[in-house]
């Protein structure tokens, strides 16, 4: 594709060479530039990419798009040069057009909130699946191509390889694309240029301050999503949540609601909630769902609005919906040969383990001897993440449970000590009896099922669907889930 009808309707400030020229791939990483490449030079929150420019002509790029025109630009006789006010947001437009508005020709499904963007999104993709659809998903845990499972890496892809996969999708006959959109996303313009269908906003609480700087800009970043949905859109929220509405402010889409407690477009209403699942009235039709938990009646609840808002029968829809089973790690179980339930979810704020710590109260009976189950708690924090939330998920933990074991979550970069510490401020001197804090995670879950009787619960909580754990930027092996089974086949053992 020529350079000049790539760049149409984009706004330049400068430029330097030909518009002629043929570009045959775009990136914003000078690793991947070859001869025919347009490098986009974005400004990241740890490297900048003005100063890759040498290496990508070095590379063999034809073109270049930056911020800042080098002082090379002048005497550069084979690559063109163009500067533009914002690298991010019309590489978004770039990708867009390069490839043929692929989001345009999908329909596109946005999710975004604090938590349950993964069950939602990947809820949606099962559900249309099963309604005989060819889909798509792009999530923290996978994206996904129909059958086909490819990594992911980040929640919200850059747009480059949005484009790229979306492509693929509709190669391979996808008409629905539901996808996690992530605050970092939309501030980092990784959604610039894509066309959405629709948009669902789930909760938002305290996170990723470490980013946004302040919970007014975390704020601003989830409703700067629904800011960009055009009119033929539907913009569906929880009005339960008090941002909720504030979401729907300033969007040209359809506005649309669900909610538990209050009037909404989808209303629901849980009528028994317990280990075994759901029991609920959508819209005056009594379900009953494998799911459980008020945050998943939530999660139902909005995946049931957005399958009809995209033009499903709603009994089919919650037919099927009736059948579907936890996204992994999220409230995932694994239950011992004596009996004992452990809990992995992938709760990681003070909302989340709050959500998931008050479903196992509503849930956990009295056993045939009138004993109520204990509730032992393992969990972490990451770092190099927002510290704030550390003391109060600390406090939360104690405050629903018999017994708190304080370990590692994904450490990255900070000293885990030093984390469990600013945990261990949230625990006060009467909870402190019943915490223990362990640095190492297996040895955590270890000691969690050696306190565990039948029927107890265990919940070990912050990595969910994750397979490693991050120390000093060393990803190894390392999967709750196995972890614990593990730790059951072990102890039953020990008492043979």
């Amino acid at each position: 594709m020529l350079l000049k009808d790539l760049l149409y309707k984009i706004p330049l400030l400068a430029t330097a060479g030909s518009m002629d020229t043929d570009i045959s791939s775009l990136t914003m990483d000078s690793r991947r530039v070859g001869p025919g490449s347009l490098f986009i030079a974005v400004r990241g929150t740890v490297t900048d990419g003005h100063s890759f420019i040498d290496t990508a002509i070095a590379q063999g790029a034809t073109a270049i798009v930056c911020e800042e025109m080098p002082d090379i630009a002048n005497s550069a006789n084979t690559v063109t040069f163009v500067q533009v006010q914002d690298s991010a947001r019309t590489m978004g437009l770039l990708a867009a057009t390069f490839y043929g508005q692929p989001s345009k020709r999908v329909k596109l499904v946005g999710v975004t909130g604090t938590n349950g963007k993964t069950s939602v999104a990947t809820l949606l993709f099962r559900l249309f699946r099963d309604l005989g659809y060819r889909c798509g998903l792009l999530s923290t845990v996978q994206n996904q191509i129909d059958e086909q499972v490819i990594p992911a890496t980040h929640t919200t892809p850059d747009v480059i390889t949005i484009n790229q996969l979306l492509t693929q999708m509709l190669e391979h006959g996808c008409t629905h694309v539901f996808m996690e959109v992530s605050s970092h996303a939309v501030v980092q313009e990784r959604i610039a240029g894509l066309t959405f269908a629709g948009g669902i906003f789930t909760n938002i609480t305290h996170d990723h301050l470490d980013f946004h700087g302040t919970f007014d800009n975390y704020i601003r970043a989830k409703k700067g999503f629904f800011d960009q949905l055009p009119a033929s859109a539907f913009a569906l929220t929880n009005v339960d949540d008090k941002r909720g509405l504030v979401m729907l402010q300033n969007t040209a889409a359809r506005k649309e609601s669900y909610s538990l407690q209050t009037l909404a477009t989808f209303k629901g209403k849980v009528l028994a909630d317990s280990l075994f699942g759901l029991n609920m009235l959508v819209d005056d039709r009594e379900v009953w769902f494998k799911l459980i938990g008020r945050f998943n009646a939530y999660n139902l609840l909005s995946v049931y609005g957005a399958a009809v808002l995209l033009g499903e029968d709603p009994a089919d829809v919650l037919t099927l919906l009736s059948g579907v089973t936890p996204p992994p790690g999220r409230f995932e179980q694994v239950v011992s040969d004596n009996r004992i339930v452990g809990i992995v979810d992938f709760a990681h704020t003070p909302d989340a383990l709050l959500n998931v710590l008050e479903t196992i109260q509503d849930i956990r009976h009295a056993d045939e001897q009138d004993r109520l189950p204990q509730i032992i708690t393992v969990v972490g924090c990451g770092g190099n993440r927002d510290a704030a939330k550390r003391p109060i998920m600390a406090e939360i933990a104690c405050r629903f449970s018999d017994w708190v074991i304080l370990t590692s979550d994904n450490p990255r970069f900070e000293e885990p000590t030093a984390i469990l510490e600013q945990m261990q401020a949230g625990v006060s001197p009467v909870d402190a009896k019943k915490t223990t804090t362990i640095v190492d995670r297996r040895e955590a879950i270890n000691r969690a099922v050696s306190l565990a009787g039948p029927h107890d619960i265990i919940l070990v909580a912050g990595k969910g669907h994750e397979t490693y754990q991050d120390v000093q930027g060393v990803k190894s092996d390392f999967d709750d889930r196995a972890v614990l089974r593990d730790a059951f086949l072990k102890s039953e053992s020990a008492k043979e």
